[in-house]
């Protein structure tokens, strides 16, 4: 959520962020909050006004009563009355303006960073980086589920049986792999300063609508029945929730959290054939990271979460490369997003194993996430998050690159101390 000040001044650069996101259904809320903030500032002057006119009143009729100037008091205790009922629709006028600027100001997107390409959708993204030479072997890598029931290690048809699709049993090597490479995941960062943690697997629904825009949140949430809890979709949502309604002081900055948990999706939408298997599913693990800074340092947090992501994947042995979200495939709150994507040497092509997004302070506004600075001035944070690693694809992209001709599965060596010091599976 953008700040109303801004919004108030800036209405014409507010429009064409709204353009430049290909939103331009969104551009009337911009007049409209205009409408009604102008409203509900009116109402509550007037409502001040009354207020002030109260209390002179009030003196007045201490003053009357005091000469034995009984009528001429009752004639002000009258208006006072009066007063008192225009005051209780002023100020409920007011709640109804800001309610409605409150609607409106959540669906208008975050003004995105002048360095966002700008284009429709994800088909326009800008590729910056490649890290790694991709590979195609001189032989058939099979699809992951097919190397996965080379080891036994996943029995989707039992899963189906019991949640349906989208749902899988990992079993074996394969169950041990997709925990080594969490394990490993969680040693990586905190190796590299982040502080290690669990947090709530569901969250109320202020944390959920401060973390994400209603639309993310219909097509991704899933709501506990009967209750004002939702299952989380990543631990970035619980993560920066842990701030809600906090005052941080500066020197406290900038705190930085990586964190272990399941994740629950609805995805919404049609599902290719690349998306068979463990690639697009309901249920999966993660390691995510997040970070709560100064404004001035949110662009350089930027660059080192996305980096520790292409890391850890290099130590792996795995390609990837790194792409610029352009302007119609950022979120609502965000500001600026680089997918980091893992090459398949199956499909010859890279695919999505990450996402490193800097939302500015729009969660933190939406949260009151504040920061006290060194002169006592509070201002808004900036929070970012970041994916360290997310298994089922990562386990994809691992058993890929690591395949070898004869079948089995090379572990790289950082791996091997969280596999009990195996060098391949299948040997």
């Amino acid at each position: 959520m953008i700040d109303i000040k801004f919004l108030r001044e800036n209405p014409d650069i507010v429009k064409q962020n709204i353009k430049n996101k290909f939103q331009d259904d969104k551009l009337p809320l911009v007049d409209e909050v205009i409408e009604f903030d102008a409203k509900s500032r009116q109402a509550k002057q007037d409502a001040d006004a009354l207020r002030a006119s109260r209390k002179s009143i009030s003196k007045e009729i201490g003053a009357l009563m005091a000469q034995g100037k009984k009528e001429e008091a009752e004639a002000k205790k009258a208006e006072v009355s009066k007063n008192a009922e225009k005051l209780a629709e002023l100020e409920e006028l007011e709640k109804e303006y800001q309610e409605k600027v409150k609607e409106r100001m959540m669906v208008i997107p975050n003004i995105i960073d002048p360095s966002v390409p700008i284009g429709k959708d994800d088909s326009e993204n800008v590729e910056i980086e490649k890290f790694g030479e991709p590979v195609v072997p001189d032989f058939e890598v099979p699809y992951h589920t097919e190397i996965m029931e080379k080891f036994d290690g996943i029995d989707l048809d039992a899963a189906g049986k019991v949640a349906g699709n989208g749902f899988y049993y990992l079993m074996g090597d394969i169950a041990r792999l997709h925990s080594a490479v969490i394990s490993y995941a969680r040693d990586f960062m905190i190796d590299r300063g982040f502080t290690y943690c669990i947090p709530p697997f569901m969250i109320r629904s202020n944390v959920v609508t401060g973390v994400m825009s209603f639309a993310e949140m219909d097509a991704m949430m899933y709501k506990i029945e009967g209750e004002d809890l939702y299952l989380i979709g990543t631990s970035e949502h619980s993560m920066i929730g842990k701030f809600i309604d906090t005052i941080v002081d500066e020197k406290e900055l900038p705190k930085t959290l990586t964190s272990y948990s399941p994740c629950f999706r609805k995805e919404k939408g049609a599902h290719g054939i690349e998306e068979r298997g463990v690639y697009r599913i309901h249920q999966f693990e993660k390691q995510e990271m997040i970070v709560v800074c100064k404004p001035e340092e949110s662009k350089m947090w930027f660059d080192k979460l996305w980096q520790n992501t292409v890391d850890l994947f290099r130590s792996l042995d795995i390609p990837v490369r790194t792409l610029e979200c352009c302007s119609g495939d950022l979120a609502d709150l965000k500001v600026k997003s680089i997918d980091v994507e893992a090459w398949s040497p199956r499909q010859k092509k890279y695919f999505e194993v990450g996402s490193c997004s800097n939302l500015g302070d729009a969660q933190a506004r939406r949260l009151q996430i504040r920061v006290r600075g060194e002169n006592g001035e509070k201002y808004f944070a900036h929070t970012l998050n970041n994916t360290v690693v997310a298994p089922p694809r990562m386990l994809i992209a691992f058993l890929e690159n690591n395949l070898q001709a004869d079948g089995n599965v090379r572990i790289p060596e950082a791996l091997r101390p969280y596999m009990g010091g195996k060098e391949f599976l299948g040997k």
